[in-house]
């Protein structure tokens, strides 16, 4: 029998020279307790060393695959005719029976085996030693990680994480800023607050206008409405507001720019967000929107790591909180979290958003492992979810038989068309 064993240097094969002593595993681990006994139970029969880094990497990542690389397929067709080999991974083990017809052995022996090969490899090899063998294992794992970062199947995740966390910091420092041009430009023209109640509309009415003074001469019709226009010139006249320097009006100005400048970026950080969401999750877009879905796949880590969720914790993911205080007290338990701010659970009445919310989590699910596994990038699933979801909010608010009677006739017709 022989043992194929891997290391940072190359591919190593071992011959088993007593396969009596695999039987008792539990006192195998005795036999390796020295180099002089070790070397009674192994010996090195064929040593393939890697030729330079690139190689040692490209046989790393096809044996994470559980694939036999090129080199090993030619080492073992080389020194395994006849051999029985026994291997540390049961998947590599079924490639190699399957390409090469060498019969491949993975049990608890060959697994304490490979045990005793790692603790006395340096000894057991000529010509490897620790100290050569460490800075090969750093520099491989270096490459390896460096691999599996530029080619992970779920990098585009990390766009999506990065953009709803920037989307969110920026939406707190925007109401910020907004607020602080109010309570800055209120001391000049207070009645201003109660007229323009929308942030950005404030900054660039406070903007163009200046000094309070200023308005009756202003035209704010690309700004305000005509009729919020009129009571803004009207109670500029009569303003129980303050006065202000130039240099005051100057730094509030500077002020507005910044608040203007985040909202325009925010607008465009939103576009591209909706772009990416529509891109990697269509699905899961469809059914709960845009940031609603960014936010669970920011919550979870990955689409991949949502897709390993059930129903019930996409309903409260979000709410982790709530939760364990609610099981620590023996108190009723949240009915849902972040799915909480999706349009459809809103349109619910507040009585029947339980039910939604878990409806709507079940179906979530299955969007993002859709998204996360399947091969297609429509949003078919999606929008058939969410119609289903949207039909059972009318059932629970339908009052009357004939009603209802609409409703699937509706839904039927459109399904069919």
């Amino acid at each position: 029998m022989l043992v194929l064993f891997e290391t940072p240097a190359g591919f190593a094969l071992f011959k088993v020279l007593d396969e009596g002593k695999l039987s008792k595993v539990e006192d195998l681990w005795k036999e390796f307790s020295s180099t002089d006994s070790a070397r009674k139970v192994v010996k090195l029969k064929a040593f393939s060393k890697f030729e330079n880094t690139s190689e040692a990497l490209s046989a790393a990542t096809l044996l994470i695959d559980s694939k036999p690389s090129k080199g090993l397929r030619k080492f073992l067709k080389a020194h395994c005719d006849g051999e029985t080999l026994g291997v540390a991974d049961s998947k590599l083990g079924n490639a190699i029976k399957e390409k090469l017809q060498i019969d491949c052995v993975h049990n608890n022996a060959v697994m304490e085996l490979m045990r005793g090969l790692r603790s006395q490899l340096t000894e057991l090899i000529s010509g490897l030693a620790s100290q050569d063998l460490a800075p090969m294992s750093l520099g491989l794992s270096h490459s390896l990680s460096r691999y599996k970062l530029k080619f992970s199947p779920d990098k585009v995740d990390t766009m999506i994480v990065q953009a709803i966390g920037l989307l969110d910091d920026l939406d707190k420092e925007l109401n910020t800023y907004a607020m602080r041009v109010r309570e800055w430009y209120g001391w000049h023209f207070p009645e201003l607050a109660k007229i323009v109640q929308d942030n950005i509309l404030y900054a660039k009415a406070v903007k163009l206008m200046g000094d309070r003074t200023n308005a009756a001469k202003l035209d704010f019709s690309e700004i305000l409405p005509e009729e919020v226009e009129a009571e803004l010139k009207e109670a500029a006249m009569i303003s129980m507001g303050t006065e202000i320097s130039d240099l005051d009006l100057e730094n509030i100005k500077d002020l507005c720019s910044q608040v203007l400048s985040f909202s325009e970026y925010r607008a465009q950080l939103y576009d591209y967000l909706k772009s990416r969401m529509n891109t990697i999750a269509p699905n899961l877009t469809a059914l709960v929107g845009e940031l609603v879905g960014a936010r669970l796949i920011a919550h979870g880590g990955s689409l991949l790591n949502l897709a390993k969720q059930p129903g019930s914790t996409v309903q409260i993911l979000g709410a982790e909180k709530a939760l364990f205080r609610a099981l620590k007290t023996k108190h009723a338990t949240p009915k849902y979290g972040l799915i909480y701010h999706a349009s459809l659970i809103g349109q619910a009445a507040p009585k029947h958003k339980g039910k939604i919310s878990r409806s709507l989590a079940a179906k979530t699910a299955l969007a993002i492992r859709y998204d996360a596994l399947a091969d297609s990038q429509d949003n078919t699933m999606g929008l058939e979810n969410r119609l289903k979801v949207t039909l059972l909010i009318i059932i629970f608010g339908c009052c009357s038989l004939s009603s209802l009677i609409t409703i699937m006739c509706n839904f039927l017709s459109s399904k069919h068309a």
